[in-house]
């Protein structure tokens, strides 16, 4: 009778959960016979993810990418990219449409229930863009300002006591549109637009003779790519992939990258002692 039972319910176990498909046993395996990476990603949004002249996918996450198709076949150019919407970023892993998603796609505890996160590849937050030749210099001009300094952001419930947390003084102007807080920049009606630092930092690197970032970041929130709960060799393997880009044999053309995309150099690893494990 106890033996019964048993059989009942690992059945039941089974029809409710399914069985493990032998992709989500070794997605790696299955990618090394497929013959490339299927990463999810969008397509609107640099310096993360667009289109340039020629209809190319290019952006710091496509070139996350590139480096997982190095990584698994040494050559770059084995990955299909899938263009997905921001909510279809998890829906894509769990259904297996994609491999992994890289869509700066920020962690947290609730989503970490759907799916397994890699170790991060971006820091963001908040910062300031200013203009070049505009009163203010750095955020701490901005701040000693105190009410006299303008800030546009982009209209959020929690927009004001975002720009409060960072200065408490300013003045805070919310628009409809991320273009829009850019203009009122541009035509003074802002001293400053609070915006990703990722964004400022691209917009001076496109135009650095037009615009200049902060300093500071604020509000804090980590990047990291998506897999499917239960790919962990894959997982551990992608982690390795990333490591090794940012702290070791992989870092020149990661770095590369990084400035590419952000304007600025990125602190190289230091021989011996592996700072990353303090």
């Amino acid at each position: 009778m106890k033996l019964a039972l048993c059989v009942m319910a690992a059945a039941a176990a089974v029809s409710v959960h399914g069985p493990a498909s032998a992709q989500d046993a070794n997605r790696l395996q299955t990618i090394l016979d497929r013959g490339h990476i299927i990463v999810g990603t969008g397509s609107t949004n640099p310096p993360w993810h667009f289109k340039d002249d020629a209809g190319n996918l290019i952006g710091y996450d496509v070139d996350m990418g590139h480096l997982l198709a190095k990584a698994i076949f040494d050559d770059p150019t084995k990955v299909e990219y899938v263009v997905q919407s921001s909510d279809s970023r998890i829906p894509n892993v769990l259904t297996d449409k994609v491999d992994i998603t890289c869509q700066f796609m920020t962690v947290t505890a609730g989503r970490a229930q759907q799916v397994d996160f890699t170790i991060p590849y971006y820091r963001e937050g908040v910062g300031l863009l200013l203009m070049k030749n505009g009163k203010y210099k750095s955020f701490d001009d901005v701040k000693a300002a105190g009410s006299a300094a303008t800030i546009s952001v982009l209209q959020n419930v929690y927009a004001e006591e975002l720009v409060h947390q960072a200065l408490p003084e300013a003045k805070v102007d919310q628009y409809e549109s991320v273009d829009l807080i850019y203009q009122a920049l541009n035509s003074g009606r802002a001293d400053a637009a609070a915006t990703d630092m990722s964004s400022a930092l691209w917009f001076v690197a496109q135009n650095p003779d037009q615009y200049i970032e902060g300093g500071y970041g604020w509000s804090p929130q980590t990047y990291s790519c998506a897999v499917k709960k239960g790919d962990l060799e894959f997982l551990h393997f992608v982690d390795i992939a990333f490591r090794e880009a940012m702290t070791g044999v992989d870092f020149p053309a990661y770095a590369a990258s990084f400035k590419t995309w952000f304007g600025v150099e990125p602190p190289a690893p230091q021989v011996g002692f592996p700072s990353e494990l303090r």
